[in-house]
């Protein structure tokens, strides 16, 4: 469970929000709170793959610098910028179908459903504590090499540790009708996807799909509850 433990996820967060802040902004979030789907292209449809990860960290980091410590304090709006900034640059319908692998496959509509909108959540709340704290000058971009027709790209980027070394972080995107959008990170040659599916599988064949579900809806439902409440006691602090 390599990614969503410590450095990992906290690089993972950090090197996504750099990469995927600015574009997109508008209607990437449905008032359900729901991961944005199909629809009218955004600004980014016009943006390459080495265009979406360049751009990205001038509006988020501009946004974090100017009031980090509200968001740091209040957690219900860091979710709501890394929705509305972040995530609709990554596709998460298509990660979590990946992430699901032959679970997708005979899962229901209802629990595939689910599934997207619990994952989605927990992407939300896990990138939202890695961002607080980063900076732009940990993050660069190595140069692109990929042909103009492609379908599929990888973005080859560096972030630094607190130490000093460079890490190695490539991003896999892909083509959609709503233009380049990310489906995967790679930390030091290891996959984000392919991380998840690997504990998902076991914990599918120990337990079920459906059981799984559940236990990403409570966690996603604590989390909210518990930042909810350090909110509520720090207003009265």
């Amino acid at each position: 469970m390599t990614l969503h433990r410590t450095f990992g996820r906290a690089l993972c967060g950090a090197a996504l929000g750099a990469a995927l802040g600015a574009a997109g902004i508008a209607g990437a979030f449905a008032a359900t709170g729901a991961p944005a789907t199909s629809g009218a292209p955004t600004a980014a449809a016009s943006l390459g793959p080495e265009q979406l990860v360049a751009s990205s960290p001038l509006r988020m980091l501009t946004e974090l610098s100017a009031h980090r410590s509200m968001y740091a304090r209040d957690p219900a709006k860091l979710d709501h910028l890394v929705a509305t900034v972040l995530l609709p640059d990554f596709d998460t319908q298509y990660a979590a179908q990946l992430v699901l692998g032959p679970a997708w496959r005979t899962a229901t509509p209802q629990q595939r459903t689910q599934f997207v909108s619990a994952f989605y959540h927990s992407l939300l709340h896990n990138y939202g504590a890695a961002l607080v704290d980063f900076t732009a000058n940990r993050f660069k971009i190595l140069p692109y090499r990929g042909s103009p027709d492609a379908t599929e790209a990888t973005v080859r980027t560096t972030v630094l540790r607190e130490n000093g070394e460079k890490v190695p972080v490539d991003f896999r995107l892909h083509r959609t009708p709503q233009g380049w959008k990310a489906w995967d990170v790679v930390i030091e040659g290891i996959s984000y996807v392919q991380s998840f599916r690997t504990d998902f599988a076991s914990e599918i064949d120990q337990k079920g799909l459906q059981e799984v579900i559940e236990r990403l809806e409570r966690q996603n439902a604590s989390t909210t509850k518990h930042a909810a409440a350090g909110h509520d006691g720090d207003g009265k602090g």
